[in-house]
């Protein structure tokens, strides 16, 4: 999206980090908003969702993922410097500059303290209520969205 900004073809745009923090730095985009804070820090805006037929199928692989994430959770919260470095060795277009990799926003992957398989269900509920609150999205029941633990 930044070089849609730079040429003016659109006006604004949501660029998640390291994007957000790479424009400004490279193209000097001006943040018109921190989404890191206030009401909407540590807000969940994405997920990894299985079938529950992938799930009862693979659940070695599901544990392994599960564990892995929480690995790289545990690294992010105790060692910044690893993952500094880590973000410069992704390859272009995706891998970022040393000054861009000092000062962005790190993501935060909770993980349940349930069992394999469980959700937040009060962060999901956060969701929703700012997407009604927002976008006047539907009510429902949040429960037929979530799978039970095994």
């Amino acid at each position: 999206m930044t070089a849609e900004l730079q040429s003016g073809t659109v006006s604004a745009a949501l660029l998640p980090e390291p994007f957000a923090s790479g424009a400004e730095e490279t193209r000097g985009v001006v943040p018109l908003a921190d989404l890191n804070q206030g009401a909407t820090t540590a807000f969940p805006i994405a997920g990894y969702v299985v079938t529950k037929q992938w799930a009862a199928k693979y659940p070695h692989t599901l544990a392994a993922f599960y564990k892995a994430i929480e690995e790289g959770q545990q690294v992010a919260d105790t060692d910044r410097a690893d993952v500094e470095e880590a973000m410069m060795d992704i390859p272009a277009p995706f891998g970022v500059s040393r000054q861009t990799a000092a000062v962005l926003a790190l993501d935060s992957y909770p993980v349940s303290h349930g069992p394999v398989g469980s959700v937040d269900k009060i962060r999901l509920e956060r969701v929703v209520h700012v997407m009604q609150q927002f976008i006047g999205f539907p009510k429902f029941n949040i429960d037929t969205m979530i799978m039970p633990g095994p």
